[in-house]
């Protein structure tokens, strides 16, 4: 089966009109794959929803692939962002950084918990498909970039130093959030938000001053 055409980065110059166009197309996307994921929804589906003509999806994405990127993009820089802010407060251990960071983080839960579901789909597609694969690996790595950056920048704000490689950290942060909101997904009732990270992760952090 041949491999799917994701592009790689956007446009260099987006007009206000185009712009326009990508985010009701990105946000009818958003609202389509919610309710029927990746593989049940379609282009068409996309763009009735979005009121747009196919020609104007494909002159703007290359696939439903590309929109995914594309979310995951606004998804984790918006991550980040609050994660930036709720690191740069008044702490006075690694414990309070923590306990920042996971109330900023679960006044999106319900939004984080749909984002898994789409993107534990979107993975599984992407370990088949070549192209979607790669894509979906590059996207990847921009996430932890931006998460070391926040967390080095936390860790020496706090006078800290970790016990491992800051990016061997962030791999066990997201793997221990991913795989605790799956849980919660499955069982509802069987951990609270956050109650599995707050507990792990000041071990992985083994911080010392």
């Amino acid at each position: 089966m041949p491999s799917s055409r994701v592009a790689t980065s956007a446009p260099a110059r987006v007009t206000p009109r185009r712009q326009a166009t990508r985010d009701r197309v990105l946000e009818a996307a958003s609202e389509v794959f919610a309710e029927r994921g990746f593989h049940g929804a379609t282009v068409e589906e996309i763009c009735e929803r979005a009121g747009f003509t196919r020609g104007a999806f494909y002159s703007n994405f290359s696939s439903k692939e590309d929109l995914v990127v594309e979310l995951s993009r606004r998804h984790s820089e918006a991550l980040v962002e609050r994660i930036r802010r709720a690191s740069k407060g008044a702490h006075v251990s690694a414990d309070d950084l923590l306990r920042d960071v996971f109330a900023a983080l679960a006044d999106d839960s319900r939004s984080q918990e749909r984002w898994l579901v789409l993107t534990t789909e979107f993975t599984l597609h992407a370990i088949r498909d070549a192209g979607a694969r790669r894509a979906w690996a590059a996207q990847q790595r921009r996430v932890r970039d931006e998460l070391v950056a926040v967390v080095d920048e936390a860790v020496a704000r706090q006078g800290l130093s970790l016990a491992m490689p800051t990016e061997l950290f962030v791999r066990a942060a997201m793997a221990l959030a991913q795989g605790s909101m799956a849980q919660r997904l499955i069982e509802p009732r069987s951990i609270g938000v956050g109650e599995l990270e707050r507990t792990v992760l000041p071990i992985l952090l083994g911080v010392r001053r």
